[in-house]
């Protein structure tokens, strides 16, 4: 009986969710770079073989954790409070204070030459449209090309998150709004 039961499989605790809500945390935390599958598994506090019995290997397992920073980042903007009726304001704050506040999942995302097939497009408009609701209402303003005035935004936007990441931006939200606000005139007027 003793032999029996020595010879039963262990029951595995180790599950996908687990691993996937510790290499999420891990990269939050410490960044892409920082995710292996060692410290994956001491973080998850088992060895690495329950990670390599889910995933086929770490690029699987990145995949499925770039697509859990999309969420995070589609659930960020949506909770994101709007501001301004100007568009592409409302979007430029919520992708700078993103850069600010996660700047870790803000590279993963947008500065990462994989993006495991999606484009920038994809990312911005996410689940309900965001981008293309703030091409149309710069359309509906009277924007002659709203798809070049977007570019033009984006350019700026993108510029700012950046400088966020790398410590060379500190304006206040009041002031990156004026910014926003002026760029999109300026732009608008071109």
């Amino acid at each position: 009986m003793e032999r029996a039961k020595q010879n039963m499989a262990r029951k595995e605790t180790t599950t996908r969710a687990d691993i996937i809500k510790a290499a999420f945390e891990l990269t939050k935390e410490e960044g892409h770079g920082m995710l292996t599958a060692r410290r994956l598994a001491g973080k998850i506090g088992c060895s690495t073989q329950p990670i390599f019995r889910v995933y086929k290997n770490m690029d699987e397992l990145y995949s499925q954790v770039y697509d859990e920073v999309i969420r995070y980042f589609s659930e960020f903007y949506k909770g994101f409070p709007k501001m301004d009726d100007t568009p592409f304001i409302n979007l430029g704050l919520a992708y700078i204070k993103f850069a600010q506040v996660e700047p870790h999942l803000f590279e993963v995302l947008f500065l990462s030459k994989n993006r495991y097939g999606k484009s920038l497009y994809e990312l911005l408009n996410g689940r309900e449209g965001a981008l293309v609701k703030e091409i149309n209402k710069a359309k509906t303003a009277g924007a002659q090309n709203p798809s070049e005035l977007f570019m033009k935004m984006w350019i700026f936007i993108h510029g700012a998150a950046c400088m966020v990441v790398t410590g060379d931006y500190d304006l206040e939200e009041a002031e990156t709004m004026d910014l926003l606000k002026a760029s999109y005139q300026a732009y608008f007027q071109s």
